[in-house]
């Protein structure tokens, strides 16, 4: 995404991400190893961009919100660590090295999750902004994160696995599991920057940036052919539910819907305009 504020986004998050990982003693190193194997793949960032970006475009100091951008992003690996897991998706590759428990061991790929969610909220608790702000960004991430967000979307995957998802179940599993922690992202961008006003609209701006993103990925998943994961275990997808065609015009209408909500927001939504729209056109 060749974007000057993007590029200056990622590079803070790239060059500290790192320092905000524990360092364990000698006899337990390797969890600390474990964890940063996983934030090393990196990918695209999605989450931690958001939250630097919103706060940005809002006045605030990015600097600061970082704490905040690097809890969303350890989350988010915690999860796919989890979801690689033998008991979830069971996929040996993640971003294109072995999972975290092929390369360390099932035990170690667990521990590294919880690791990871746990010191997710230290990272909160670091921040220079006042207590207030770090209460609000605790309670946020883990309302998204929780039961009633990321969570309880795993559970409606788990749940659809034999049975299958129809189209009504399969936007709800993604509303929880893909646009819940986006959501949170966007959110915490805003307490970062102290503008609590624009968070109903920086939630209206997530969900839909989120279910365009993730019907973008069953695109792309599609398109990568028989050895996807997914295509393997014959799992309900938007494309297997809807066509190629129509799931392409779904994804271009959420877009449209994350941009009419950048409509309201007080601050210049240029860069998050492209962002969505690069999401919708990536071809990986």
């Amino acid at each position: 995404m060749n974007n000057a504020f993007l590029a200056s986004h990622i590079e803070l998050i790239e060059k500290n991400i790192m320092s905000f990982v524990p360092e364990a003693k000698e006899q337990y190193s390797v969890i600390s190893e474990a964890m940063k194997y996983s934030l090393e793949s990196g990918g695209k960032r999605v989450r931690p961009v958001l939250t630097l970006e919103f706060c940005r475009i809002l006045g605030g100091d990015t600097e600061k919100a970082l704490p905040l951008a690097i809890a969303v992003e350890f989350i988010h690996t915690y999860s796919l660590i989890h979801d690689d897991l033998p008991c979830m998706d069971n996929d040996d590759m993640r971003r294109g090295k072995p999972s975290s428990h092929i390369k360390f061991g099932e035990d170690k790929a667990l521990l590294a999750g919880d690791s990871l969610l746990t010191h997710a909220f230290s990272c909160i608790a670091s921040a220079e902004l006042s207590a207030q702000q770090r209460i609000d960004a605790v309670k946020e991430l883990s309302g998204y994160a929780g039961v009633n967000g990321m969570i309880g979307g795993q559970i409606v995957d788990l749940e659809g696995e034999n049975a299958g998802l129809d189209i009504d179940s399969l936007f709800l599993m993604d509303k929880l599991k893909t646009a819940a922690l986006i959501t949170s992202a966007c959110v915490l961008g805003c307490i970062g920057a102290d503008r609590y006003d624009m968070i109903p609209y920086a939630k209206e701006f997530a969900l839909n940036l989120g279910l365009a993103f993730q019907i973008i990925d069953d695109i792309l998943d599609f398109l990568e052919g028989e050895d996807n994961s997914d295509i393997i275990s014959g799992k309900s997808t938007y494309v297997s539910l809807l066509g190629l065609e129509k799931a392409k015009a779904v994804a271009s209408e959420y877009t449209d819907k994350a941009h009419s909500a950048l409509a309201e927001i007080d601050g210049d939504t240029s860069v998050l305009k492209y962002f969505a729209d690069a999401l919708l056109n990536r071809n990986k």
